[in-house]
């Protein structure tokens, strides 16, 4: 909290603060300032960015949202608190970067393991998903207007990972929370270190993998230059990105505007999914072709992580209410769709 009081006072000096606030008042049209992690050379910056676009343009030019990228204005951890404050006014990034202020956020951040394509887990939001996550949302003075979902996830390896058995002792780059039990539980040893370390952790032997990205995006990281082997297609993570708004600024847009903010992520979510399937194919033919091992794990073997994995979520449904109420939604879905038994 003391480094994001610094970094606001920081904003204050530099005329930030002033801007928005003095703008905030302005009739029409309205700016709304949202942040994302994602860099606009990205595909979900790319995205971000065209949604912005579309809410001027859906909403007639009287909503008109600037997304700051790459971090630009608080640090990736600190922009859905600096959104419920009213400091900035929307944070794109997901609830994956706050499942400390409540385990809940896991399961509206990723749900490791459980679903295997991206329009399985937009189901689950447009069946009452949403509703759901409003209600943890609204607590802290935050509103998820909506999520979009790129394919999942692939891990990278200098050792072969042809199935769960490779897991075992397998030391590996991972992000915090959830999926360090899961891969704990399976025998890998999980090393918890920033995005930007990957490459280097890898090529100096600190780690023999990785967990970072979609084939396509690992590639773009170099990490294919070390590792020769990889998970593909995905199936162990597929992390869903946000778009919150502070709780009063929702409020204070009227029902046009908000479906024009509702509209424009309806429309570049299922474009999200088409490029990045479109750039995973393109790197999965680049890669083999550079001599790169694709390993498609069996049923058997993605049936064996699920397990590991269910173990885990029904810990963390114990961890708080919210978290029982999303965990029981995602399982009741998963049964009910034919995607768990």
């Amino acid at each position: 909290m003391k480094k994001l009081t610094k970094t606001l006072t920081a904003l204050a000096a530099t005329g930030f603060l002033t801007f928005t606030t003095s703008q905030a008042f302005a009739a029409d049209p309205t700016p709304l300032q949202f942040q994302t992690h994602h860099n606009a050379s990205s595909l979900q910056g790319k995205a971000l960015l065209r949604f912005a676009d579309l809410v001027k343009e859906y909403s007639d030019g009287t909503v008109q949202v600037e997304m700051h990228t790459s971090s630009s204005v608080v640090n990736s951890n600190e922009a859905f608190e600096a959104s419920s404050m009213g400091i900035i006014d929307g944070d794109a990034t997901g609830a994956g970067y706050i499942t400390g202020k409540n385990p809940a956020f896991q399961f509206y951040g990723d749900i490791m393991g459980g679903y295997s394509t991206p329009e399985q887990l937009l189901g689950w939001y447009k069946d009452g998903g949403l509703d759901l996550a409003n209600e943890l949302y609204h607590k802290f003075n935050m509103h998820l207007v909506g999520v979009f979902i790129a394919t999942p996830e692939s891990l990278s390896s200098t050792t072969p990972l042809a199935g769960i058995n490779d897991l075992k002792g397998w030391k590996f780059r991972s992000p915090p929370g959830m999926e360090s039990e899961i891969f704990q539980k399976l025998g890998a040893g999980p090393v918890v270190m920033p995005f930007g370390e990957v490459f280097t952790a890898m090529s100096t032997g600190t780690v023999s993998g990785a967990d970072a990205s979609t084939l396509a995006v690992n590639k773009k990281l170099g990490l294919y230059d070390i590792a020769k082997y990889a998970t593909y297609p995905g199936f162990h993570s597929m992390p869903i990105e946000h778009i919150a708004i502070n709780l009063e600024k929702w409020n204070a847009l009227d029902e046009a505007q908000q479906k024009a903010m509702q509209d424009a992520i309806a429309t570049i979510a299922p474009e999200v999914i088409a490029e990045s399937n479109k750039l995973d194919q393109e790197a999965a033919k680049e890669l083999t072709e550079a001599g790169v091992t694709l390993e498609d794990w069996s049923n058997e073997d993605r049936q064996a992580f699920r397990k590991a994995a269910q173990d885990v979520w029904a810990d963390w449904a114990t961890r708080s209410p919210e978290a029982k109420a999303a965990y029981d939604a995602h399982i009741a879905y998963m049964k009910e769709n034919g995607i768990l038994d």
